[in-house]
This record gives C-alpha cells, structure tokens and sequence, in this order.
C-alpha cells in the first residue's frame, strides 16, 4: 500500500511540474479553408495566421458609405466560420480579414487573435454580426454596433479613401 501512494504522489509531482496535454498546432490546408466564407472570398494562410480578402461592391460601399466600410471586416470575422477555424485548428493564432473595392484596394482591415473571445463573447459576436447582416440597410445603428465590438476585439486599419482621417 506504501509503495501504491509514492506512485501515486509521484505521479502526481510530475503533473504538477509541467507535464502538459498535447495541444494540436494543426493548420488548415487550402483545400480545407477553399469556400469556407463563399465561392468569392479568397482564403489563404500567412504563417499561422488565416488570411480572409473580400470585395465589396462600390454599390454599397457609395450607399453605405464610412459605415460600411469600416463594417466590412468585422462581417466576415464574427462568424460561425472563424470560430470553427480556431475550434478545429490549434495552430491558427489568428484570422485577419481585409475588404477590397473593385479595383483590389484596401477598405479595411481587422485581426483577431486566437484567445481574444471565449464561448460567451463567440455567441454576442455572432449575434452582432447576424443582426447587422440582416438589419444594417434598414437599421444602420447594428451596423455602428458591429463597428463598435469589432474596434473593441480586434487590431484594425481603415482606408483613409473610404472612410476620410478624422472618422
């Protein structure tokens, strides 16, 4: 029985010294990431990071002005889709997405980093999300909502083209 507990305490030493569980560092192939956000969205990895380029159209983007410029990326990060990307690859540190217009320049940019939300802040990011997508041409204010979370939780770049230096 003696020998039984310095097994156990031994066991328990080496736990508590550092013995950690595995953590899978997997990164997505470009088969996998392939459509993941739509046939028109081009995904790519750079190093550990989920590169996500998407246009807008200059029809919304004249209509919807700075507002939806700035909205642009923070559509496409706060989805189930970028939430499935960090669940499923370890290795993914963080996914950057940047909005075109028609000609491939920049409207904006925002990263968000792997450990940035949890299960709780995931599910308001896709509600806020979700509405804006739903609501934002009838009710702007989801669309200033969205801004307003995305700036909170994610490192970001506007177009002064789009969206002018002092908005």
């Amino acid at each position: 029985m003696a020998a039984i507990g310095r097994i156990g305490l031994g066991a328990l030493l080496i736990c508590l010294c550092g013995c950690e569980p595995s953590v899978d560092l997997r990164l997505p192939s470009a088969a996998e990431l392939e459509g993941m956000f739509g046939a028109t969205v081009e995904l790519r990895m750079n190093g550990n990071v989920v590169e996500v380029e998407a246009s807008q159209s200059p029809e919304q983007l004249r209509r919807g002005g700075p507002i939806w410029a700035k909205a642009g990326p923070y559509i496409y990060l706060f989805t189930p889709q970028t939430q499935s990307l960090f669940e499923t690859y370890g290795g993914v540190a963080a996914v950057r997405v940047t909005t075109l217009d028609g000609r491939d320049r920049m409207i904006a940019r925002a990263l968000l980093q792997r450990a940035q939300l949890n299960s709780v802040t995931w599910r308001r990011a896709i509600n806020v999300a979700g509405r804006a997508r739903v609501e934002g041409t009838t009710r702007p204010n989801t669309m200033v909502d969205l801004i307003e979370y995305g700036e909170e939780n994610t490192e970001f770049t506007y177009s002064d083209r789009y969206v002018g230096t002092n908005q």
